[in-house]
């Protein structure tokens, strides 16, 4: 339906810039996209090159220039409002994958928007204290933390932990909310083995020679690979924490059965420390941004936070959307050749 940027690993002219370039690499520039928040609710932004580098899309040359530019006669917020309002009710889903001040701004604004969403899926927060078996890394050298940016907080809650707040206090939604925390996509990690896989294919009418957007998705894969093992000390490979988010609905819309656990239906209530400041000093920043759950008193309204799913049949599936992009473009490439 469309995509709305926001500001995160790096500022929103970059991640604007990046969706652009992006959607024409996959042959999608039709899809339109808005520039949404350039910083969090009463925060100032923060921005975290070690990670995606200083573009916050580091690794490849491979990147076109943006065919389309972002479309600027229109607010992001209102565009997501009538995208989801324009599908039948109980059917579109909205996927988070940065800072929640976009969708924070959508709800507040448009309150009726969360009835109509079948649900809200959302990679962010970081659970620790056992909640899955998954590694979380040592940040920076410091020793053994759940947290990926602070020792307690994960890096897209931390940008906008007001805004966060705000969608896990809201019932209506929290019962439609599925979390994705680091404890689950840190069970997700892209082995050399799997990098091999998805850069070649693995069907037979997949050429040996490397496409080109799998060759650029092996690059940002790599580059991940790197800083990942840097910075938190993962070094068999890293986590996939964005596709695993969008992975949900397609497991929802009866793509392949991933197997998320939640125990039999857990549901959480979830909130987040909005004490301490965004700040270097661990005593000004205190525990801002650290999620923490309590079961939820009611059945079936709380927020769903899956503790484990099928890693190889994940990996499937993002072959699968490989394989088919690489039919699209090639379909594409030939269409215009012929034009």
């Amino acid at each position: 339906m469309g995509v709305s940027t926001v500001h995160g690993n790096a500022s929103l002219a970059r991640t604007t810039a990046n969706a652009g370039s992006i959607l024409t690499a996959l042959g999608v520039e039709h899809i339109p996209y808005y520039a949404g928040s350039a910083k969090p609710f009463c925060r100032k932004a923060v921005h975290d090159p070690k990670i995606h580098g200083a573009t916050g899309l580091d690794g490849t040359d491979l990147l076109p220039k943006a065919a389309v530019d972002p479309i600027e006669n229109g607010n992001a917020v209102t565009a997501m409002r009538e995208a989801l309002m324009s599908k039948p009710a109980g059917k579109p889903w909205l996927v988070v994958t940065g800072a929640l001040t976009n969708v924070a701004l959508l709800f507040a604004t448009f309150p009726e928007v969360a009835d109509h969403i079948r649900g809200l899926s959302i990679m962010g927060g970081a659970i620790g204290d056992g909640y899955t078996s998954a590694p979380l890394g040592n940040l920076w050298g410091e020793g053994e933390r759940f947290g990926n940016y602070t020792p307690w907080a994960e890096f897209n809650i931390y940008c906008d932990p007001e805004a966060a707040q705000s969608i896990f206090s809201n019932q209506v939604l929290a019962r439609k909310t599925t979390l994705i925390p680091i404890d689950l996509t840190h069970q997700v990690r892209a082995t050399k083995a799997v990098q091999e896989k998805l850069r070649h294919g693995v069907r037979d009418s997949i050429e040996e020679e490397t496409s080109s957007v799998r060759q650029m998705f092996n690059e940002l894969l790599v580059f991940f690979a790197h800083t990942y093992a840097d910075v938190f000390g993962i070094t068999d490979g890293p986590p996939l924490h964005d596709p695993l988010a969008v992975a949900l609905v397609l497991f929802d819309q009866g793509w392949t059965n991933l197997n998320f656990d939640d125990r039999g239906g857990e549901r959480w209530d979830v909130n987040v420390i909005t004490n301490g400041l965004h700040s270097d000093d661990d005593h000004e920043r205190g525990q801002v941004g650290r999620t923490t759950i309590s079961p939820s008193e009611a059945k079936g309204v709380g927020v769903c936070i899956p503790r484990s799913l099928n890693v190889e049949l994940f990996w499937g599936i993002v072959e699968d959307c490989l394989f088919l992009m690489d039919l699209h473009l090639n379909f594409k490439g030939h269409h215009e050749a012929s034009n």
